[in-house]
């Protein structure tokens, strides 16, 4: 199945699409996409380039759901794109992994429990734990959207008290990490414990989405009491059990590979596959269950908008094949 989405991407990036005797159903469908998703053209060859992408697409996606697969694909913001541009687009890579995980200056290691004793599901967004979702737009920041997830679902889980904390802020003055090029979310808690807490999105609200700049760091918003991290903890990798038992506990930070076809179009159910461990995306993990197909997943939420995925989410394969690298590079900050 992958293998199959990777090669119609390939193609949509290297030959415009033949329309043939579909033309009118193509126009029509994108004329309706554009007027959906505000999509303007720079002048008549852009706007045929663009109908040969989405035709490509639109039919790559029909291709992949008639294969009758544990997840769906569906038109999105991105059908205009080929996958590369997608790749460019939200700036996949923005993750920058360290070559070994580090233990840092107050984390620890969080193993697993006792067999059995992990609930059988968990939902941070239900339980009120979990802002709404976000969008970093044309910047490599993903690893700040993780950052402040965390923080925000260990902020309520202790106070009671659900907080948006500022992207923008850990993009801009987090010298550790690289702004709009990349970061690392153990890095950035540890920012927030030297800076002595962090601001909330109101005081110092995103902007690197539109801008595609890290900016300037600007001083004289207010951090918030008790936002720094007394330590933060590394999940054991490769652990599905310290993986729920993390999750059990609180939202926790993670990084998968997502520069995969499926990730583009992706727009319910469980993502199967071998979809890779060569990490390049910092998301949050937000919960796990068993579909209704019966497949067991875990909650990811993204930073793309809420108009991608579920809601903005991905449901992702919990099994010790370790789906995407979900059980690589997990981690929480205490408070």
């Amino acid at each position: 199945m992958f293998r199959t989405l990777c090669v119609l991407a390939a193609l949509a990036s290297s030959a415009a699409f033949d329309l043939g005797s579909r033309r009118e159903f193509f126009e029509k469908e994108f004329y309706e996409y554009t007027q959906k998703f505000n999509v303007k053209f720079e002048n008549g060859a852009e706007f045929i380039k663009r109908l040969s992408v989405f035709a490509q697409n639109l039919e790559m996606i029909k291709a992949h759901n008639n294969e009758k697969s544990s997840f769906t694909m569906s038109v999105n913001k991105y059908a205009h794109l080929t996958h590369a541009e997608f790749l460019d687009e939200v700036r996949i890579g923005g993750t920058r992994i360290p070559n070994l995980r580090r233990s840092e200056p107050g984390s620890a290691l969080h193993g697993a429990n006792k067999a059995g004793d992990n609930p059988a599901s968990v939902d941070w967004v239900a339980a009120g734990a979990v802002t709404p979702v976000k969008n970093q737009g044309n910047c490599g920041s993903c690893w700040s959207f993780s950052t402040t997830g965390a923080l925000e679902g260990a902020y309520e889980i202790k106070n009671d008290n659900l907080l948006s904390f500022s992207e923008q802020q850990l993009v801009s003055c987090d010298t550790t990490d690289a702004g709009c090029n990349g970061g690392w979310m153990d890095d950035a808690f540890a920012w927030i414990q030297g800076n002595g807490g962090i601001c909330t999105e109101d005081s110092y609200p995103y902007t690197s989405g539109t801008t595609a700049s890290s900016g300037t760091c600007v001083t004289g918003c207010s951090v918030v009491p008790g936002t720094s991290p007394v330590s933060w903890v590394d999940v054991t990798p490769g652990s599905v059990d310290a993986m729920e038992s993390a999750v059990a506990q609180q939202p926790v930070s993670i990084a998968i590979q997502a520069n995969q076809p499926a990730f583009q179009f992706y727009s319910g159910g469980v993502l199967t596959g071998n979809c890779g461990q060569r990490l390049d995306h910092g998301v949050l993990n937000v919960g796990y269950g068993v579909y209704s197909d019966g497949t067991p997943y875990w909650k990811v939420k993204n930073s793309w908008g809420p108009d991608w995925g579920m809601d903005g989410y991905i449901l992702i394969e919990k099994s010790d094949a370790d789906k995407c690298g979900v059980l690589d590079a997990g981690s929480y900050p205490t408070l």
